[in-house]
């Protein structure tokens, strides 16, 4: 237990403008609290408050928000070389009978580190590269959603036009058929409704070309860092840059996830036994990442449909009296087998000159 191997836990409860800790002694007896400012200063001020007052050089630090509000302070905390863990919010059983206050949720990020084991540690997610990709599906989850609220608009402006428009508001909306749409001029005489129905569907036109080209060089921005951080990633059948993306975020670096199996959870991919009486069987996960999920499923469906390997084996499983949902529950976990195992290894090479 980590208990057993540390001198102090510092419990850390993050808001926006300000933090507030306990420092407390492996029996979780609390030794100090403190209320710091959510910026260097009060970095600073904890830090010196730990020398001050923590009886040994072993210290974790269990921050409540690592990755929102506590971000600058588990980055601080993370260069003076302290262990930061990340602390789940406290449930409502773990609350029952304590109440609801800042101080009460550091003590219980206290008592939380303290009863992890020592193998099993919730270490922070890596910044710098695996950050940088985070951002980018960010944003293209973004520009994605938007994208498609403009195509379903501008097909119900076109709808409402003539024979020709309902006619390209069945079709694909094409570079081509977009820049039509755009550069269309009106008719003279028209309407002032037409005017601007036309002017609303040459400027939805417009964002979506727009928005296609944004998409093309966020994923060209994605596959250079894939390739940096995982080389051959995306030479694997049915993985491109987004669900490569997603499973390096999701992975973060080697030894946050403690084996496959766990990778295997985190992906919502593992086994989940629902058996009864005569009938031996195990249902999909529906907990875990559930981005890790999406991007595990893409790569199942994509290789179910064109690779030769994958459809003998869906052919040989169904012949077994699988159905499609078990079969893609037991690709899924070998894709996120073979995602952990290349991640893990092509993450651990020396990195070249």
């Amino acid at each position: 237990m980590l208990a057993e191997v540390v001198d102090a836990v510092i419990g850390i409860d993050t808001h926006r403008d300000s933090h507030e800790v306990e420092i407390a002694d492996p029996a979780g007896k609390p030794i100090a609290a403190l209320q710091i400012a959510n910026d260097s200063g009060g970095f600073a001020q904890l830090l010196a408050a730990i020398v001050k007052m923590v009886p040994g050089p072993r210290v974790a630090v269990s921050i409540e928000g690592s990755r929102s509000y506590g971000i600058g302070l588990a980055r601080a905390l993370a260069a003076a070389g302290l262990l930061v863990i990340e602390c789940e919010q406290p449930s409502r059983k773990q609350r029952r009978g304590k109440g609801k206050s800042d101080p009460i949720d550091a003590h219980l990020a206290v008592l939380a580190a303290l009863r992890l084991d020592t193998g099993r540690l919730a270490v922070p997610r890596a910044d710098g590269d695996r950050e940088a990709l985070r951002i980018l599906l960010v944003a293209r989850q973004e520009i994605t959603a938007a994208r498609t609220a403009q195509a379903s608009r501008l097909r119900a402006l076109l709808l409402t036009g003539d024979d020709t428009d309902r006619q390209t508001a069945r079709g694909a909306l094409t570079q081509r058929v977009l820049a039509a749409l755009a550069g269309r001029e009106l008719p003279a005489g028209a309407r002032r409704d037409h005017a601007i129905r036309q002017g609303e569907i040459a400027r939805l036109a417009l964002a979506l070309g727009q928005a296609r080209r944004q998409l093309k060089d966020n994923r060209r921005q994605l596959l250079a860092i894939v390739d940096d951080i995982a080389p051959g990633l995306t030479r694997r059948y049915g993985i491109g840059p987004v669900s490569a993306a997603q499973a390096i975020v999701s992975f973060s670096h080697p030894g946050r996830c403690r084996s496959e199996a766990a990778f295997a959870a985190l992906g919502g991919t593992s086994p989940i036994p629902a058996s009864s009486g005569q009938t031996v069987r195990h249902r999909l996960n529906r907990g875990g990442d559930r981005a890790l999920n999406r991007a595990i499923h893409a790569i199942a469906v994509t290789r179910i449909r064109s690779c030769a390997r994958t459809r003998a084996y869906v052919a040989r499983r169904t012949a077994e009296g699988k159905t499609p949902r078990e079969i893609r529950r037991c690709l899924k976990r070998y894709i996120a087998r073979e995602l952990y195992r290349q991640l893990t290894r092509s993450m651990n090479l020396p990195a070249g000159p």
